[in-house]
């Protein structure tokens, strides 16, 4: 049994050498022998491409706002481990971390010498958050996002209240297919029998999938741009505002804090689903509890601004579909300044057109490498650029803090790539620098 936190998080962290196995025996396996904590807490499930953050953010905080105490299960970490499995923001203690792990241990080391196999760290910290969330620290809801794609991600032992699918896009093809069909019918996995589904997804073939899916589980569906309507659009200083209107009711005039037009989507899903679970009786909330939420609602490392004076923006931009995202807003709401783009990836990302794009809405380009298994060196991506202004960065560190200090007026530094980088990146600049 583990002593220490340090002790328990090093072998949960061991555990990455298993890599990724998908499939739900092992799961369904720990659960029974736990008494099946995941049936005693009622959840809501949201996955997709990207904006699974965002919109169990946004969900989350509604949910807060009405008095609710949520339960979130969330990867990969901004600042620390812990706040992967976190109740109303605060995330789990290292002492809970310790007793989590020395209840999933024996379990852990049975599944080692079977023919099941033994758990992943993914299914492990998954297990932890049941138990915590039924036992430890109880709560009204927990929202759950996908881990990786969704018919055998090991959140996918849930039946919950209301399923989300933000979107679908064109990542980890090497485990989810090379197609939108193929990657949509993976995502769709996570729709249960007559369980409402709301999705964001816009691209016709996916979403003829996940409708396909719906409909063979007779599970009601509730679509972006169909029934969830967002409309009267504008940017504020902070944020954005906008009208959505659903199945369950208009709402005018909403604001968020989070910086750019994807967020609107986001945010409309977690309404359409905060409004499903009032309609549904679920929650006892109204318009004014959906507003707070939606104004407070804060999720790092999004278009993050971590210095106004300079400039500093952070944003996880780690596909195709989050790179296009960051691009748009890059070209509108920042179209007076000089963008310098700062740039981490994974070597399995398609980083041809990742790049080329962010070169098309920046004026320089730096790329860096960071102490990851799969981070791609600066060297090769430097190989890909087709801009003369570019160059690379042996020493991220002293490099961020030599820029960000010497920033000139009119220039704005964006950080950008692996959610794995721009949390080291966020931790090294608010503990070193600003």
């Amino acid at each position: 049994m583990f002593q220490t936190y340090d002790e328990a998080l090093a072998w949960i962290h061991a555990r990455l050498r298993l890599g990724i196995k998908p499939g739900l025996k092992r799961m369904e396996w720990m659960m029974e022998r736990l008494g099946n904590p995941e049936r005693k807490i009622k959840t809501i499930h949201i996955g997709g491409t990207n904006g699974k953050g965002s919109t169990v953010t946004f969900l989350r905080s509604i949910l807060e706002a009405a008095g609710y105490s949520v339960g979130t299960f969330t990867s990969p970490y901004i600042e620390s481990f812990n706040e992967r499995i976190s109740v109303n923001g605060t995330q789990v203690k290292d002492d809970d971390i310790l007793k989590l792990a020395n209840r999933i241990k024996p379990l852990a080391d049975e599944l080692d010498h079977s023919e099941l196999g033994g758990p992943t760290e993914f299914e492990v910290i998954t297990a932890m958050s049941f138990i915590y969330f039924a036992e430890i620290s109880p709560v009204d809801f927990a929202v759950y996002e996908v881990g990786l794609g969704g018919r055998f991600d090991s959140t996918n032992i849930l039946t919950p209240l209301v399923s989300v699918i933000t979107n679908v896009g064109l990542d980890h093809i090497a485990i989810l297919g090379d197609t939108y069909e193929e990657i949509a019918f993976e995502k769709a996995g996570i729709i249960k029998e007559g369980i409402p589904v709301i999705t964001g997804t816009q691209h016709s073939e996916a979403l003829a999938v996940i409708a396909e899916q719906a409909a063979g589980k007779h599970s009601p569906i509730y679509k972006l741009e169909e029934e969830i309507r967002i409309s009267a659009h504008e940017k504020t200083s902070k944020g954005e505002k906008f009208t959505v209107s659903t199945p369950f009711g208009e709402l005018a005039n909403l604001e968020v804090s989070m910086i750019g037009v994807h967020q609107t989507a986001n945010a409309s899903l977690a309404v359409a689903a905060s409004q499903y679970l009032i309609e549904s009786g679920w929650v006892s909330a109204g318009e004014s509890e959906i507003r707070k939420g939606l104004e407070e609602a804060f999720w790092p490392g999004r278009l993050e601004f971590v210095s106004e004076n300079p400039t500093v923006i952070l944003d996880g931009a780690h596909n195709t579909e989050g790179i296009e995202s960051l691009a748009a807003e890059l070209s509108t709401r920042f179209s007076g300044k000089k963008v310098h783009i700062v740039f981490a990836a994974l070597k399995d990302k398609p980083l041809d057109s990742m790049i080329h794009r962010l070169e098309e809405v920046s004026d320089k380009m730096t790329f860096v490498s960071f102490d990851f298994p799969r981070a791609a060196s600066a060297s090769e991506l430097l190989e890909i650029s087709q801009s003369p202004e570019s160059r690379k960065e042996d020493d991220w560190k002293t490099f961020l803090t030599g820029e960000i200090n010497g920033m000139q007026e009119g220039w704005i530094l964006v950080i950008t790539g692996s959610l794995y980088f721009i949390s080291e990146a966020r931790h090294h600049i608010l503990e070193n620098i600003l």
